[in-house]
């Protein structure tokens, strides 16, 4: 019998249901990978996006056919009208995936649904839309009280070990694209060489990134998740946790067995775990308002009066707003597909609430360079941010740039890093060269509106604006 698995987020061989699922119950099965940007109300990804799928797809191919002698069958088009093909090209009897959650996936895979015999499987959450109410039936919009529910209610499943290697490939000998024909990476200029420096990109990657987490950073986790001079800090598991090379089930039981082994892990595995739940949580708000991306969830910033310069904006984007802490964080944004996630809530809060710009531009930028675009988390976060959001951060908590990169970066190691620059500055000036003697920034060789961009809007000037353009939204 053959059988079709559909891979999209779920770009591993270990913890894959639907994978399991297919081996265990066909003779023959016929992988595919779609690029889909056809399909009704689909998203295209982002640039980033793109070059990290590239090498995930490159590394999943390899693992199928060393494991099942299965060839990962490439394709471009729509989805429907693809998998058709596939069924009457192999005369499978049934099609093999796991659920996507993002509103245009769900839409597609009711069609999908519909059409072909199909089994589906739930790989990428802990808890999927819909399944915990709170006491009144509905969504949760408070996220401890979802967090909460959660650990008391869920009963998890362990983690699914991948099949036994055996033979279980088509002899059909299906067309297929050549990954380069996907045409997912960069020509001219390549911008993408840089990302090989600081990622490799594959299913073992993302497990040893996670076994090098638990030995040095999950012990502090819950204060030194903050600090962006602090290398250890952070997992940075989420670009493979979102294009599933890694799941939250895996994630999930080795932090569990490691802070029982190692009882002083305990406390930062506890938020560890804390913040994976902040992505179930993402899920659950998209799950329920499929305009996260694009509306307010408090519809009363519908009449917020923003600003939207483009000029500021450009030179947020490129980390030219002469505040260091968040050109900082702009600059390895573009250098490496990632950001610091306290690094992220200062630039956003400095893009919404001192240039005072719709928090959309934001969204789009993060989308088309971070390597962990998910639609889920990125909304969620950009409105949680700017204060729209469900659960959100009041707007009029407004960060101060100079006293977050001070507080979060106290040795500047992480600013000098990406605005070398200014490496040569004391750290007592660091956060905010313009207040800097004369003789000490021209020792530092640091000449504002040079080598080193002037402020483009003082905090406190931006702060009073924001408040008044708060003021005025809540009286409309």
């Amino acid at each position: 019998m053959h059988s079709i698995l559909w891979f999209r987020q779920d770009l591993r061989v270990n913890d894959n249901p639907a994978l399991n699922a297919a081996i265990e119950n066909s003779n023959q099965v016929v992988a595919v990978y779609i690029l889909d940007e056809q399909s009704k109300n689909h998203r295209q990804l982002g640039g980033a996006s793109k070059v990290w799928l590239h090498y995930t797809l490159a590394d999943l191919q390899k693992s199928l056919k060393e494991k099942y002698q299965i060839n990962l069958v490439l394709k471009i088009g729509k989805s429907v009208e693809v998998i058709g093909k596939l069924f009457a090209e192999t005369r499978a009897e049934k099609l093999y995936f796991n659920r996507c959650y993002e509103p245009y996936f769900a839409a597609n895979d009711a069609i999908i649904n519909k059409k072909f015999n199909t089994e589906t499987f739930n790989a990428s959450l802990l808890v999927e839309p819909n399944e915990v109410k709170n006491g009144s039936g509905e969504y949760f919009k408070v996220y401890t009280a979802f967090y909460k529910k959660c650990l008391s209610s869920q009963k998890l499943r362990s983690p699914l070990k991948a099949p036994n290697q055996q033979d279980k490939g088509s002899k059909l000998g299906v067309s297929s694209l050549k990954l380069e024909e996907l045409k997912l990476l960069p020509t001219k200029p390549d911008w993408a060489a840089k990302f090989k420096k600081y990622w490799v990109i594959s299913e073992n990657a993302a497990h040893e990134n996670l076994e090098k987490f638990f030995h040095n950073g999950m012990k502090n986790y819950s204060d030194n998740r903050n600090f962006a001079d602090n290398e250890n800090g952070t997992s940075k598991l989420s670009p493979y946790l979102h294009f599933g090379q890694i799941s939250p089930h895996q994630i999930l039981s080795a932090t569990q067995f490691f802070s029982q082994v190692k009882p002083d892990l305990e406390k930062g595995g506890e938020k560890f775990i804390n913040e994976i739940y902040w992505r179930e949580f993402s899920y659950n708000l998209l799950g329920n308002f499929n305009d996260l991306p694009k509306k307010n969830f408090r519809p009363e910033f519908n009449n917020f009066p923003w600003d939207n310069n483009s000029e500021l904006l450009h030179k947020w984007k490129w980390g030219k707003t002469g505040f260091p802490i968040v050109d900082a964080g702009m600059r390895e944004l573009y250098e490496t597909g990632y950001m610091h996630n306290r690094v992220r809530m200062i630039v956003g809060s400095f893009l919404t609430k001192n240039l005072l710009t719709h928090w959309k531009n934001g969204e789009e930028w993060f989308w088309d360079n971070l390597f962990d675009a998910d639609l889920a988390n990125n909304s969620a976060s950009w409105q949680w941010v700017a204060g729209s959001g469900a659960d959100a951060a009041p707007y009029f908590r407004i960060f101060n740039p100079v006293i977050q990169g001070k507080k979060f970066d106290p040795s500047g190691r992480y600013t000098k890093k990406w605005c070398p620059e200014l490496k040569d500055l004391p750290i007592e000036y660091l956060h905010n060269p313009w207040e800097s003697p004369e003789l000490v920034i021209r020792a530092a060789g640091v000449e504002l509106g040079k080598n080193y961009p002037k402020p483009i809007v003082t905090h406190e000037k931006g702060r009073e604006i924001a408040l008044k353009a708060y003021a005025l939204m809540r009286k409309n």
